[in-house]
């Protein structure tokens, strides 16, 4: 019965996402909902997106294993992203009326520089996106008691969101993440809620937990642990910025006032509801602790689903896996979308810059089916955990990316020659690295980042000015070199 209540909530999904389609007429309302999108939507996606399977099932069982330490990169340097995006990043981007930040790089920078970091966008969405996948094969798996394998149930997850980003884009993100994200809050506090009585109390599990030193976050003052208390906190923290999904939230909000608030305020109630499925985790102890023991050794991920089916009413079993649904596919969907928006946008109509909107719309849809099979692929072949998958995934973009989008948009010397030696310097460095096997104190994308900021300013300092964007060229839509000059004359 169970099963099939939650079969049921993925078709009314797919039917809202149905419904959300109707309202796409151009690649524009595809990718950013026209730019028509609320505050409440704004946030609503936002927190959504960023709520998802490592939150509720990855970080809650890091938290068991680590503690407060283990959770540094996320939920605390994820909520800062979105805060340093929302009160930094938003209002100078939002302006310029771009499709996707590979548009910035273009504009900015050049063609190359906009072909590198698009790809290397794309392929941090990778681990995130394969984590969603492997959720959502994982609740499948649990709520048949086996029936369904893992793998047939990531097949069965895909599926699903699949068809509702399929066609109604932005559009559907935005309509299916609002409804989600009521049944998140209000399903995860109602369980939470019963637990804590289950467990002895809100006071009696907060002090075991404080008891056995799980709150504990700062690092000790030796060099090594505080270097790498800084890079787990910097890998999402900034990596997170240069991402396709966070930018287009920013873009599709009607002004700009909802695109800063919007993006702060859903980063700030991402921080503290994260808090939410640390305690119902932690519960799991206290009502249970042999099977916590045993599920460590085994997988910690089915703590929470196997803690709800052992000890929760029925009606708290509809609400937990309804709310862990929605956790999934809010994430799952607004994750697909963003990396094919930036493939087909920026490498793909590179090579072909006179393409028509229809062709564009046409070709993003294609890529979002193509995206799909291959993180289906990877989420079915990989054996990382969900906090793991999440947690590697901008590395990448922090080596990379980051370095030229702060400069691009805050330094004015920043130059082509800057950029070439920070994607050189940055991503050479951290993937040199990588490859022979560095196991040093400073982690290999920290010392990327690092190499990436040198590689700019030394190119900034002895490299020529970039020309006006007007002079620039390349493809894309009319108004953003206007934008761009209007931004750059601004500073």
């Amino acid at each position: 019965m169970l099963l099939w209540l939650v079969i049921a909530y993925l078709l009314v999904s797919i039917g809202i996402g149905l419904y959300a389609a109707t309202r796409v007429h151009n690649a524009r309302d595809y990718i950013v909902a026209g730019r028509n999108l609320p505050m409440a939507m704004v946030l609503a996606m936002v927190f959504a997106t960023w709520f998802g399977a490592e939150t509720v099932l990855g970080i809650s069982a890091t938290f068991l294993e680590e503690g407060f330490r283990g959770l540094i990169s996320d939920p605390l340097g994820a909520s800062l992203c979105l805060v340093l995006f929302g009160l930094v990043f938003a209002r100078p981007l939002y302006r310029m009326n771009l499709l996707t930040l590979g548009d910035f790089f273009r504009i900015r920078f050049n063609r190359p520089t906009e072909l590198v970091l698009s790809l290397c966008i794309v392929v941090s969405y990778l681990g995130w996106v394969s984590a969603q996948m492997a959720a959502l094969g994982l609740v499948f798996n649990v709520l048949s008691d086996g029936a369904i394998s893992t793998t047939q149930g990531v097949f069965i997850g895909a599926g699903a969101v699949l068809i509702y980003t399929l066609l109604g884009g932005m559009w559907s993100v935005a309509l299916t993440t609002f409804v989600q994200m009521i049944v998140i809050v209000l399903g995860l506090l109602y369980v939470t809620w019963l637990a804590g009585d289950m467990a002895g109390g809100f006071s009696a599990v907060i002090a075991k937990a404080s008891a056995e030193g799980k709150f504990a976050f700062l690092p000790t003052l030796d060099a090594a642990d505080m270097l790498a208390w800084i890079a787990a906190l910097l890998t999402m923290a900034l990596g997170s910025i240069p991402q396709q999904d966070v930018f287009q939230r920013v873009n599709a909000s009607k002004d700009e006032r909802v695109a800063v608030w919007g993006t702060t305020l859903g980063g700030v109630s991402y921080f503290f509801f994260a808090a939410v499925p640390l305690f119902l985790a932690y519960t799991a102890t206290m009502i249970d602790n042999d099977m916590v023991v045993r599920l460590m050794a085994e997988d910690s991920q089915l703590i929470l689903p196997n803690l709800i089916l052992g000890y929760m009413p029925f009606a708290a079993q509809v609400v937990f896996f309804g709310a862990l649904l929605s956790v999934i596919m809010s994430t799952a969907s607004g994750t697909l979308l963003a990396p094919s928006v930036t493939f087909s946008e920026n490498v793909i109509k590179g090579f072909a810059p006179d393409m028509s909107d229809r062709a564009l719309l046409m070709t993003t849809r294609v890529t979002v089916v193509g995206f799909t099979a291959f993180v289906t692929w990877y989420a079915v072949s990989t054996d990382s955990s969900i906090h793991e998958m999440v947690e590697n995934a901008y590395q990448v973009t922090l080596a990379g990316a980051f370095v030229p989008l702060a400069a691009g948009l805050f330094w004015k010397r920043a130059n082509n020659l800057g950029a070439t030696l920070a994607i050189v310097c940055g991503l050479g460095l951290w993937l040199s690295l990588v490859l022979v096997g560095y196991e040093g104190d400073v982690e290999p994308h920290l010392i990327g980042l690092v190499a990436s900021a040198v590689g700019m300013l030394v190119g900034g300092l002895i490299g020529k000015p970039n020309p006006s964007p007007h002079a620039a060229g390349g493809h894309g839509h009319g108004h953003h070199a206007a934008a761009m000059t209007h931004h750059v004359a601004r500073r």
